[in-house]
């Protein structure tokens, strides 16, 4: 089946919307605050909006669906697990965060650490950005493309990152954002509309049941399970996810732009109740995908039930929200990425710089970074034809010396600037040694070696290994070096929390909106209960 007329209008219509709103607000930017962190005057609505759409991209729908294809509910986890995550990065990070002024993550490592620290985020963290954001939306958005018009990958590429980049270069924050709420609404409704429309082809949730195994529908899987143990959910999941959610740029800058801390925090919040729902309209849609196609590849799950299962328009719409999460995402990774090169690097070495200077550096940074992601494209395969997996597996290899860093930086002040940047590479090398080895294992079949077992590892548990030889190095180094000074301290640590302050008014939060964040947390975790307890 082929998109008709009416879907390519309501996919036109789509993009019309998101260019006219991206570049409405695009009219606004004036200063690198405005382009960067959209004045700091966004509402919680918008926040937590734009931090869902920023998270779900193309990858999602297609490895997700994948994923959903091979094992059933159990990948669904990685996103729920993201939940007490976001409350963490609402209640723990936020007023950190905010109270020290920061543009970037790495900027607050410096001010809590030392400059080395700020060097290596800013640098590792545009390499994941290439290694896994880019590169990955871009392939899982070549493949939706080749299934409907037929491009190829390079095609399918250009074209997708020239739609986005557009509004994005020309608008900065204020237009990624305000353009990720209408695409929040749409990638929503498209997804909810083929899951339901799926469950309907099937006889409903029981008609589904009876054509898959049983197994399907547990999320938590045995400790032996290949790719997603309970040992790696529970345990591992968390620190990949504390180093998304709370310390990543890509997603921490939607909550820097907000207009106070009452909104951070609630648009935080708002982004937990939307996280419920990926494990219904993306991963479930692979479940269903297996019932009606049980011998396709699993990156083909999703496309292949729009394309044979949706009448004309209803395919559109849903097409439609597909592109809204790829350009979403990649809008997001473009703008964070022009921001740490733009601040982290070429303002430390022009201090003086000019506002229109630093915009147009940033807009040069993104196409950089576009090219570097469009050449690494051919590669991802090597490591792994489940996409949504390889995006975890890599940031497996690069998360936990930075959770360790961020999360007992902020908890424990003995902790110091040489012992942060000493686990932080230290970490590093142990990533990319076990990265190569998984590499050269898969490529070259190597078995019963030192280079096999290490790759054989689950990647969860890799990171929680990972994760704890960092915190073991960063508490023995920072015990055998000098204690940091005062000024590493001030504001930006549990003890030392209450000085420092930068602007008062900025963080006195309201006893109503308090009041209100905190129902909403605790219901929020009610819910998730009950989904776990039901999905046992």
């Amino acid at each position: 089946m082929k998109l008709e007329l009416i879907d390519f209008l309501i996919i036109g219509l789509y993009f019309a919307v998101v260019f006219f709103v991206g570049f409405y607000f695009s009219r606004r930017e004036k200063s690198s605050t405005d382009y960067f962190l959209a004045g700091r005057n966004i509402a919680w609505f918008a926040i937590g909006a734009s931090l869902f759409s920023s998270n779900i991209s193309s990858e999602h729908f297609i490895g997700l669906a994948g994923s959903g294809y091979n094992s059933g509910l159990a990948v669904g986890n990685i996103e729920w697990l993201a939940i007490p995550v976001i409350l963490l990065l609402a209640w723990f990070f936020v007023p950190y965060y905010l109270r020290s002024g920061v543009f970037t993550m790495p900027e607050f490592l410096e001010k809590r650490y030392n400059s080395s620290c700020r060097w290596y985020l800013t640098t590792v963290s545009i390499i994941a950005y290439v290694l896994t954001k880019v590169s990955v939306s871009l392939l899982a958005g070549g493949i939706l493309l080749k299934q409907l018009l037929g491009w190829d990958m390079y095609t399918s590429s250009i074209v997708m990152v020239i739609a986005t980049g557009v509004y994005t270069v020309a608008g900065g924050l204020t237009a990624v954002i305000y353009t990720e709420l209408l695409q929040t609404f749409v990638l929503i409704f498209g997804a909810l509309l083929l899951t339901i429309l799926g469950l309907h082809e099937l006889g409903g949730f029981a008609g589904l049941a009876s054509k898959v195994p049983v197994d399907y529908f547990h999320m938590f899987k045995p400790a032996s399970d290949p790719e997603f143990p309970w040992t790696g959910i529970v345990f591992g999941a968390p620190i990949l996810g504390i180093w998304y959610w709370c310390t990543d740029q890509f997603m921490v800058q939607r909550v820097l732009s907000a207009k106070n801390i009452d909104n951070a925090k609630a648009g935080s919040i708002l982004s937990g109740y939307l996280k419920i729902l990926p494990v219904f309209i993306l991963v479930l849609p692979g479940i269903i995908a297996k019932a009606l196609y049980p011998n396709i590849e699993p990156n083909d799950a999703y496309p292949t039930i729009v394309m044979n299962l949706l009448p004309a328009g209803i395919k559109g719409i849903v097409v439609a929200s597909l592109l809204a999460a790829l350009m979403s995402s990649l809008a997001s990774c473009f703008n964070s990425s022009s921001t740490l090169f733009t601040i982290d690097i070429y303002k430390k070495w022009k201090p003086e710089a000019p506002e229109f200077i630093l915009v147009n550096v940033g807009r040069i940074a993104t196409f950089v970074i576009v090219i570097l992601g469009i050449l690494w494209v051919p590669f991802i395969n090597e490591i792994s034809n489940k996409i949504f997996i390889y995006l975890q597996s890599v940031q497996a290899y690069i998360a936990p010396p930075i959770t360790a860093v961020f999360l007992i930086g902020i908890l424990w002040p003995r902790a110091n600037g040489k012992a942060a940047i000493s686990v932080l590479v230290i970490g590093f090398i142990l990533g990319a040694v076990r990265f190569v080895c998984e590499l050269i294992s898969k490529h070259y079949n190597i078995q019963h070696s030192t280079i096999s077992y290490i790759a054989s590892i689950n990647f969860l548990h890799f990171a929680i290994i990972l994760f704890v030889i960092s915190a073991f190095l960063l508490v023995v180094i920072s015990l055998l070096s000098e204690k940091p000074t005062m000024d590493k301290l001030k504001g930006l640590t549990l003890k030392y929390s209450h000085e420092a302050v930068i602007d008062a008014n900025y963080m006195n939060e309201k006893a109503k909106w308090t009041k209100i964040n905190i129902i909403a947390s605790i219901v929020l975790v009610l819910i998730l209960l009950s989904l776990w307890y039901t999905f046992f």
